[in-house]
């Protein structure tokens, strides 16, 4: 009698298991959402902002509206390039572009008629290649990488610049990324041979350097020699691999260089410093800020005098200690030159 109980107890406690079991599978079944299709990318650019602030920085990611300004077939929002394209950031239409691509080109960005002109033909004409580019700007999640990058920037500078700057489609193209002054810098995504993640990731630390570094170094009287410009943009870069944590290469830091190039320079390294080192106090175009026009060195791989600066600035670092590349930003060009002894190794 005792096993009949038990038996018919465990069918029972079996059947109620199997039940139980089966209404939360069919539950599941019944509860588990649907799959949407994929976001289209019109609809997934409404969900980039149309700005990020971080302190005193903004970044306006013009080329979202650039882009729904056709999102209806057939239909052209000129109203939306008015307002979210050209007044929002108006400084660097009507100033830097207006200004630097001549009197014949200035009514195409400094006129709301041009602008609306140039955008109603621009993305339809290149839709294939601004696609392209909106989509690796949205996998990058462009917000979430903007927002870390200009916090710890902040962080890590003693004076904040202020800045804006805009990522965007322009129909000449020149800037590339750059400006006129720190409120009228641009980042033009259909500049040639961009190579879109090293700038949006490396390009806008190296350059908001350039802005925290700029207020002492205009106070240096030799601030246009070839030295000064060589001490700026090697510390920029310098800056870059340090905001990276040294877990970059540094040949990386120094505008995408390959390995091999950055052992090309290594190679050449006393040479190219006892031909250049005459030039240092000069201004204007020379050999160590022009080599690609006097060919001194004519298989030099990239831009000669930001490789010499980077190790100026390395040398710099390692007389004087890891955090010491924050004295750069309170030296003039000819202390932090003197007092990194690069020259000592090479006779001078």
């Amino acid at each position: 009698m005792t096993f009949i109980l038990m038996f018919t107890s465990i069918k029972n406690y079996l059947l109620v298991g199997f039940l139980t079991s089966t209404f939360l599978f069919s539950c599941s079944l019944r509860n588990k959402p649907i799959l949407s299709k994929r976001l289209s990318l019109t609809d997934s650019l409404t969900t980039v902002s149309d700005s990020v602030v971080v302190e005193g920085i903004t970044i306006h990611n013009l080329f979202k509206s650039q882009i729904l300004a056709h999102r209806q077939v057939g239909k052209y929002d000129s109203l939306m390039i008015l307002n979210n394209v050209y007044i929002k950031h108006k400084q660097l239409w009507d100033n830097c572009y207006g200004m630097i691509f001549g009197a014949n080109n200035a009514s195409k960005f400094n006129t709301s008629t041009g602008m609306i002109a140039w955008n109603k033909t621009l993305y339809p004409e290149n839709k294939t290649l601004f696609d392209k580019k909106a989509r690796e700007l949205l996998a990058m999640n462009l917000d979430s990488i903007l927002t870390v990058n200009l916090r710890k920037f902040n962080k890590m500078v003693s004076y904040k610049p202020k800045a804006v700057i805009s990522i965007l489609f322009t129909p000449i193209q020149g800037i590339g990324f750059g400006g006129c002054n720190a409120e009228q810098f641009a980042l033009e995504l259909n500049y040639e041979n961009n190579d879109l993640d090293y700038t949006v990731n490396k390009g806008i630390p190296h350059e908001l350097n350039h802005l925290a570094y700029e207020p002492n170094r205009m106070k240096d009287p030799n601030h246009d020699t070839a030295l000064a410009q060589t001490i700026d943009e090697g510390f920029a870069c310098y800056f870059t691999w340090v905001f990276f944590d040294g877990n970059i290469p540094q040949h990386e830091a120094v505008e995408n260089m390959s390995e091999v190039e950055w052992k090309w320079y290594l190679a050449h390294e006393k040479e190219i410093f006892q031909k250049v080192k005459r030039y240092f106090d000069e201004t204007g175009e020379n050999p160590l800020l022009s080599n690609n026009k006097f060919k001194l060195f004519p298989d030099a791989p990239k831009t000669l005098f930001y490789w010499l600066g980077f190790r100026i600035i390395e040398a710099y670092v390692k007389s004087h200690g890891a955090n010491s590349w924050k004295d750069i930003y309170n030296l003039s060009s000819e202390e932090v030159f003197k007092r990194s002894g690069y020259g000592n190794q090479f006779g001078g």
